[in-house]
């Protein structure tokens, strides 16, 4: 099956979209230049043959072969804990941005099974592998943002420590999203009760306001928050 799914791929290759898409994922270099719905189209069609099947022998020379799998496994249908492990036995694929927040996206099947998810997803909000973290992250701004579970989300994003860029980003992302859909509760994360670096605060911050649904006066308020950048310290010389 892999060789007739490469050819499919390779048949729909754009140079122009090759081009657009590898310079907004700037650390990966095996990218065809396949767009989305195409690899959506195709995984849709594995779905409704062997999709078990291809899983098992599915190729990760190329990005478009990576995101396929993604896509199959959120469109596969079976019980929840066979695709929880179809879901662990992909994670470790991830490398990019585009990947993990497709795939995580994709797990709408996520909404129908909230608390064995949320537990499935604490190992990888602990991690210290980039994509482990950002996985989780994600994860959590596209399911979690319910009033039932919206305080342990945010001690989860306040917990974690990374440096990697990507995590920071999607942590400020989530943080946004948050105060979009939970507003006094993040608000008074925001004010009293987090522990963020100023860079993911900042980026927090940046985000809410570009955001449609928060108001002019909101978002003129929520730039007043923002942390100034502190001024290095000028030690003078000792005398004698």
């Amino acid at each position: 099956m892999e060789s007739v799914v490469r050819t499919q791929l390779l048949s729909l290759v754009e140079p122009e979209y090759q081009k657009f898409s590898a310079a907004l994922i700037p650390n990966i270099t095996n990218l065809l230049g396949v767009r989305l719905p195409a690899i959506r189209k195709i995984a849709k069609q594995i779905v409704k043959e062997d999709w078990r099947a291809y899983l098992k022998t599915a190729d990760d020379d190329y990005f478009e072969e990576v995101m396929l799998q993604a896509m199959v496994i959120g469109h596969a249908q079976a019980d929840m804990e066979e695709l929880l492990q179809h879901i662990a036995w992909f994670v470790p694929k991830i490398d990019n941005w585009s990947v993990c927040d497709s795939f995580c996206g994709g797990l709408k099947y996520t909404k129908n099974h909230l608390d064995q998810v949320w537990h499935f997803l604490q190992p990888y909000l602990v991690s210290n592998q980039e994509y482990d973290i950002r996985f989780g992250v994600v994860m959590l701004l596209n399911f979690y943002m319910e009033e039932k579970y919206i305080d342990e989300v945010l001690a989860s994003l306040d917990n974690i420590r990374h440096e990697a860029y990507y995590v920071k980003m999607a942590v400020a992302w989530a943080i946004s999203i948050a105060y979009v859909r939970q507003p006094e509760v993040t608000m008074r994360y925001l004010l009293q009760d987090n522990t963020l670096d100023d860079f993911t605060y900042n980026k927090a911050l940046q985000k809410i306001t570009e955001s449609y649904r928060v108001d002019p006066e909101t978002k003129q308020m929520i730039r007043s928050m923002k942390r100034k950048a502190k001024k290095p310290v000028r030690v003078l010389p000792q005398k004698g």
